[in-house]
């Protein structure tokens, strides 16, 4: 039954209601629901733009750490290796290339080139983010860093059997020789953490060959 003062026609559910919704409830739940939202909203777009698949900050800083840090040294160190370590390449590969070779040597040979053609392609990539030029060392008198004439390596190419094992074994010695100093320098005087790792496993690596090479060398 309607009234004439405008009730609801359910006066005993609008007091209910009243009860639990009182007007200032009801003006503040939308706005704390709105409120809420909005920050879920927020945390989403922060969420999703900090995990894509692009490097981080720290990732990307440590990625260039290594082409930050460098001196005269790392860089000379990585000129004069690269035409040291591509002669050694090539004195392999004629080794490997001869008939009658001491299977001992010939295994040498190949370890020689698997260990330095890798290296080859680090040692330039160095150069490039250096911006140094990979050429710079060419026409350089190397005759003090164990590297051959053009002399020594003709002898080495006319030469077969087991005077090739044996000559190929002296020169590689002196060879090695003269890259352990040249990885010693770089220790000494080197600030690239990359540069200054591989001139240690040079050192470590090539004086261990030096004593195979000596050792095949008795048994020749």
């Amino acid at each position: 039954m309607s009234t004439a003062t405008g009730f609801a026609l359910f006066p005993d559910e609008w007091t209910t209601n009243m009860q639990l919704f009182p007007r200032t409830s009801r003006t503040r739940l939308p706005l704390l629901t709105l409120a809420a939202l909005t920050t879920a909203l927020t945390l989403s777009a922060c969420s999703g733009a900090t995990s894509g698949s692009g490097p981080t900050a720290s990732q990307s800083s440590t990625a260039d750490a290594s082409a930050a840090t460098f001196s005269t040294a790392d860089i000379e160190f990585a000129q004069m290796m690269i035409p040291h370590h591509e002669q050694a390449v090539e004195m392999s590969e004629g080794m490997l290339a001869k008939h009658g070779v001491d299977p001992r040597v010939a295994k040498l040979a190949t370890t020689i080139k698997a260990a330095q053609a890798p290296e080859i392609v680090r040692l330039k990539s160095w150069l490039t983010g250096w911006n140094a030029s990979a050429d710079s060392m060419s026409g350089m008198d190397h005759s003090d860093d164990g590297m051959m004439s053009d002399a020594d390596m003709m002898t080495l190419d006319n030469a077969d059997g087991a005077d090739a094992d044996r000559i190929f074994l002296e020169q590689m010695i002196t060879h090695h020789q003269g890259a352990i100093a040249m990885a010693r320098t770089e220790l000494d005087k080197g600030t690239n953490a990359d540069a200054r790792a591989l001139a240690g496993a040079i050192v470590s690596s090539q004086t261990e060959e030096i004593a195979v090479m000596t050792s095949l060398l008795a048994t020749l």
